[in-house]
């Protein structure tokens, strides 16, 4: 492992265009769930006879607006996570100027919240909601004065969080944005996650470099597609990586 750190940070040393692309394994380490492991979010038992994937589509928001924030209050808006290693890493690294972006699927804003400028959030984010009516936009704090289903103030309709729900569409805006990065990158770094949900995986496909690291606690279906390859907690590597630096 020692060895594998010290070849990476003579990478990172050398770059000034790397790029991060990461999963729900960045903010483990914060208390946030992922999804997929033993004790992540899909296999926790709720009330429902719903499966948490389809509580989290958007058929379901529509059929049951007040299931679906009492699930999103309950197991996804979570008061008092702070930043890990990981994400303060990744912000001391764009504030060095060695980092051009970070490309989440998560939507904690965690990596604002470290100091991360430079964000592409695929899959949306907790920190904004609009009025599925109006289209007027609220925040947190607006959301959190209601027990159950959120009501616009201006036209009295739904309220919902700004994210990507099953059956939805991602933001072409911001994946085109994110493929522009990886093509140009010199080095890109994908951490935290399995690589299997699509398309979001997909965007490995688009970098052109020699320099693909990829470092996850579980084997991923790209592992022989990387150049550096580390098997760990995201948070202890990125900590060494940027230690010295």
């Amino acid at each position: 492992m020692n060895r594998k750190i010290e070849d990476l940070k003579k990478v990172i040393e050398e770059s000034d265009n790397i790029v991060f692309f990461g999963g729900a394994g960045v903010s483990t380490a914060s208390g946030v769930p992922d999804f997929r492991s033993a004790t992540g979010l899909y296999n926790r038992k709720n009330d429902s006879d719903f499966s948490p994937e389809y509580m989290l589509s958007h058929d379901f928001f529509v059929k049951y607006p007040d299931k679906f924030m009492k699930y999103c209050r309950e197991n996804l808006i979570i008061d008092g996570i702070k930043p890990n290693a990981a994400h303060k890493a990744l912000a001391y690294l764009e504030k060095i100027g060695k980092l051009k972006a970070v490309i989440t699927q998560n939507i904690d804003s965690l990596h604002q919240e470290a100091g991360s400028k430079n964000v592409i959030e695929i899959h949306g984010n907790l920190r904004d909601y609009y009025c599925t009516n109006c289209g007027k936009t609220f925040d947190l704090t607006y959301v959190k004065k209601f027990e159950s289903t959120v009501k616009c103030d201006r036209c009295g309709s739904i309220v919902r969080p700004d994210i990507v729900l099953y059956g939805e569409s991602l933001d072409q805006d911001k994946i085109s944005y994110a493929i522009s990065l990886i093509r140009r990158a010199d080095v890109l770094i994908i951490g935290g996650t399995s690589l299997v949900v699509y398309p979001a995986a997909g965007l490995i496909d688009f970098y052109r470099g020699n320099k693909l690291v990829l470092i996850n606690k579980e084997t991923t279906p790209r592992d022989s597609r990387a150049d550096y390859l580390i098997q760990g907690d995201i948070a202890k590597v990125m900590k060494e990586l940027v230690k010295d630096l």
